[in-house]
């Protein structure tokens, strides 16, 4: 298994227990926390895709939003 694969797993396992655990707090209901705790990332992966697309209408321009070496 690549490192990537590998940290993209234990990244989700994280923030499935987060949301989990933050739901189960508020509400007090398994079942409702599980929901949320699926659901949730979902509606995230929605909204970045459309948040990518709008990002990809602002034109770039020089000495701005330039991408790190890091990245």
């Amino acid at each position: 298994m690549s490192r990537d694969l590998a940290k993209t797993g234990t990244y989700l396992a994280l923030h499935l227990t987060i949301g989990f655990t933050v739901a189960y707090l508020l509400t007090g209901s398994v079942a409702v926390a599980s929901g949320i705790a699926l659901i949730e990332p979902m509606v995230n992966a929605v909204a970045f895709f459309f948040h990518e697309k709008a990002w990809a209408t602002v034109p770039l321009r020089s000495g701005h939003f330039r991408a790190s070496a890091a990245a």
